[in-house]
Formats: structure tokens, sequence, C-alpha cells
């Protein structure tokens, strides 16, 4: 497969209603190019592939937004909306933050989010301009899964989300 063709199987798997095959993903992750930490910097809005993992549905009940690469160095992983509607990182739920690292993930090297207080990280995969596919992998996760397959949107001209668990 090449990238044309795994951005649209990308697209219409985005878009479709009921479980993904995670094979599926793992072909368009193969197809897709690899990114490097400074790219990603900004604010993405995240969404999430129904795959049947223990995870899906559960960013949803925090009401995740996405997340917040404001430096390598600096990222909230779990932005997520309060009652007011109002952005903040959750730090309880992510035990910290994290930082973005260039690690190997399946042969290649991408830009990876590396959680501060959990033995969890997030690959990155570009699909377009202004879009990536990620992969979450944990200690303990065997090589063939099963992991947690998310999307990122760039956001442009967001409100400045406030740090902190306050909410």
């Amino acid at each position: 497969m090449d990238v044309l063709e795994a951005r649209e199987r990308f697209s219409r798997l985005r878009e479709q209603d009921g479980p993904v095959d995670p094979s599926e993903l793992d072909d368009i992750w193969a197809a897709l190019t690899t990114v490097r930490p400074e790219e990603i910097l900004g604010e993405w809005k995240g969404g999430e592939f129904a795959t049947g993992h223990p995870l899906n549905g559960a960013l949803a009940k925090v009401d995740w937004y996405g997340k917040t690469f404001a430096a390598v160095d600096d990222v909230q992983p779990l932005m997520c909306r309060d009652a007011k509607g109002e952005l903040y990182s959750n730090r309880e739920l992510g035990k910290g933050e994290a930082s973005l690292w260039t690690v190997e993930f399946r042969g290649e090297t991408t830009a990876t989010m590396v959680y501060d207080g959990q033995p969890v990280l997030d690959h990155f995969k570009r699909v377009d301009g202004t879009t990536l596919m990620g992969i979450m992998n944990a200690k303990g996760v065997p090589p063939e899964g099963p992991f947690y397959y998310f999307f990122l949107e760039r956001v442009t001209g967001a409100p400045q989300a406030r740090s902190g668990e306050d909410s």
C-alpha cells in the first residue's frame, strides 16, 4: 500500500461506524511517514478507532479533548474539558505530563510521547499536513498488541489551555 491509499483508507476508517480491524490500521501505519518531535509541536484534537481495545470509550468519559505539545519537554497528553467546557491538563489521570522523544517502534524511528509517571508511549506518524495517527504502547504489551489506535488533528486558533487538575 502506498501513502495515498493509506490516507484514503485512514479517512474511511476514521468515519466508520462500528468496529475497526486493528490489522487494517497496522497496514495503514506501515505506509505512513515518520515524524520528528519538533514537527508536531502545537495543539491537537484527538479521537480513537473502535478496535475493541480496553481503553476504547474510556477517554470520552473524562471528556478528553486532545494533546498539547508546547515543547519537546513540555507536553500535556490528556487535555480534557471541565464542567464549564474549559480545557485543562488532566495530570491526575496521566500521572503527570509527558515529553517527546525520537524512539524506534516497529523498525522505524518516529516521534514518541513518553508519559512522565507511567510506562506508556504514544508513537506518531503523519497522515497528512494536519493529521497524525497514533499507537499507544505500554510496558507489558507484547509486540503484536493489543494496541490503542488513535488520531490527532492539528488545531489552529485554539484558546489557551490552563494547566492543572483543579476542575
